[in-house]
């Protein structure tokens, strides 16, 4: 194993469900194959301004998340994360998520449209249960993130190696990167349309997904899904 690795414990849809195809062709490459995939045609969106506004989100794949990416502690192994994994999620039951479009910190997301403790409890667990884990990152690596957190998030920072945790969680399915107002306005309504039929039906949270980054230059692959219960 490379020490330039990293690991995450994540959300995705099912494997070839329809959610699961249209974040990949939003995304333009799919986690589950390591593949580069054709875009979608949205009117007035330019394939240039596509390659743009999906870049960062691109490179960590169609996901949401409950342990924000590490690499491995000393002593531990990537069999021993997946054995961990294993008898984590044979205790938690799979549960429906309802999804909407939202914009939050000026980007687009799919967020819940409804409250389910469920999500905040299994998102909590994955913190705290795979914090062994995680190699501490160095002090130059954290003050890069500390820029505008404020005194909680950078505790959380500080304890948990990312800043939105617990009371600062927020469960998303990144779409895009930043974008000025009018340009999100715009997006948001063409999006609505295109994710009209699948967000009809709650995506079914029934795996963890472990994905892995060979290095901080490659984009994540989903290597294993670990069943819920």
């Amino acid at each position: 194993m490379s020490d330039s690795a990293r690991y995450a414990i994540y959300a995705a849809p099912p494997a070839g469900s329809a959610l699961a195809v249209f974040g990949a062709s939003w995304l333009g490459y799919d986690a589950e194959t390591g593949r580069a995939v054709p875009p979608p045609i949205v009117a007035g969106l330019m394939p240039e301004r596509w390659d743009e506004l999906t870049r960062r989100a691109r490179h960590y794949g169609f996901h949401g998340t409950f342990k924000a990416p590490f690499a491995l502690a000393d002593g531990t192994t990537a069999e021993d994360l997946a054995e961990a994994a294993s008898a984590f999620a044979a205790g938690r039951a799979p549960f429906d998520l309802p999804l909407g479009l939202a914009r939050i910190g000026g980007f687009l997301a799919l967020t819940p449209a409804e409250q389910r403790p469920a999500l905040n409890d299994l998102a909590n667990g994955c913190v705290e249960g795979f914090e062994r884990f995680r190699r501490p990152e160095t002090p130059e690596q954290v003050a890069k993130r500390r820029a505008g957190l404020t005194a909680r998030q950078s505790a959380h920072l500080d304890r948990w190696g990312y800043p939105y945790v617990f009371e600062d969680y927020r469960f998303h399915m990144t779409l895009t990167d930043p974008l000025p107002d009018d340009e999100s306005d715009r997006l948001q309504a063409a999006l609505a349309g295109l994710l009209e039929p699948l967000l009809a039906l709650p995506l079914r949270i029934d795996a963890l997904c472990l994905f892995r980054q060979a290095d901080r230059a490659a984009p994540f692959r989903l290597i294993r899904r670990v069943p819920l219960g």
